[in-house]
């Protein structure tokens, strides 16, 4: 089945959409915390949002449960443009469920309530697998990979836009409370290196997947699995981007926020989104050699924001 091409999308994200509540009161533990102020969460859900916000066309395949929660979130996903078609509410599962606490600039301790979670029940038929053809790039994160039959659809979504010549990113995102050992976690993301053209990790996340040694060691473990390009978020020293021949470092650019949104602070997802779009645009734009982009991608990711009053890393 041949989906109109009005309904192709720039950035077609799989993976989980979560309801999150932040704590009101700042620089509280959460213990203390006593009154919460409701979010979409889920790094899928979340990059899908800012994708969106940067003007790129994004559609998101994902299960929540069926629950009052799922109206609150389809409808936030739909009212930001996203096209939520493939988000589908399943019976007897829970929707996902995050706690944060809330202590600028790098405090945002979160506690996961995942027993049953909807989002490991993805599964895509025609319509989802045609939809990923359509797309200009597809983007997974480890999360989908803990727990069947999320899993197999991952894997299948991965093979089939690399056979339709689709950009796969794969972010990495590795959340304890989603698997049994981070051994398990690192093993799973390794058996989908060759569908990979993008990985996105932060230092942690390379050394489950590239091994023990040094971050360049790692990186050109993952390269030689069939990766094209590894992004390694820093922190607050900047990033390290890596190709099989090249590797380029950018420092954070310090800038003024003048304006906050509660959206930002989760900053695995900020870092991706602004990635992607960035890098997207880049490409488009013809005007600057792949190395270029590749660092100009990562020097807009890596920002560093001044968070009430203070520099923050995002």
């Amino acid at each position: 089945m041949r989906l109109s091409q009005g309904c192709a999308v720039d950035a077609c994200i799989m993976g989980r959409i979560g309801y999150d509540l932040h704590a009101v009161e700042r620089h509280r533990p959460l213990a203390q915390a006593e009154h919460f102020s409701r979010h979409v969460g889920g790094s899928s859900a979340n990059i899908a949002v800012g994708l969106a916000r940067l003007g790129l066309r994004v559609g998101i395949i994902s299960s929540v449960g069926k629950d009052e929660l799922a109206e609150y979130l389809i409808g936030f996903l739909q009212n930001e443009g996203i096209d939520t078609r493939f988000v589908r509410e399943v019976q007897g599962y829970n929707t996902s469920l995050c706690l944060t606490q809330v202590s600028p600039p790098n405090d945002f301790h979160q506690v996961f309530y995942r027993q049953n979670p909807a989002d490991s029940r993805i599964e895509i038929a025609d319509q989802e697998r045609e939809y990923i053809r359509q797309s200009k790039l597809f983007l997974v994160n480890g999360t989908g990979l803990s727990a069947s039959p999320a899993r197999e659809a991952t894997i299948e979504g991965l093979k089939i836009a690399r056979e339709a010549g689709v950009c796969t990113i794969l972010d990495v995102d590795y959340r304890a409370s989603s698997w049994k050992s981070s051994l398990d976690a690192g093993h799973a993301v390794a058996g989908v290196l060759p569908m990979i053209e993008v990985l996105l990790a932060n230092d942690e996340e390379l050394a489950l997947v590239g091994g023990p040694g040094p971050l360049d060691a790692q990186a050109a473990h993952v390269l030689g699995r069939g990766v094209n390009i590894v992004v390694c978020k820093l922190s607050a020293r900047g990033v390290k981007a890596y190709t099989t021949t090249q590797q380029y470092f950018a420092e954070p650019i310090s800038v003024e926020v003048v304006a906050q949104s509660e959206q930002e602070t989760g900053s695995p997802p900020v870092f991706c989104r602004r990635f992607i779009a960035a890098f997207r645009c880049l490409m488009l734009s013809g005007m600057v050699t792949p190395p270029q982009r590749l660092w100009l991608a990562a020097s807009v990711a890596r920002m560093r924001c001044l968070f009430q009053g203070k520099s923050r890393s995002i």
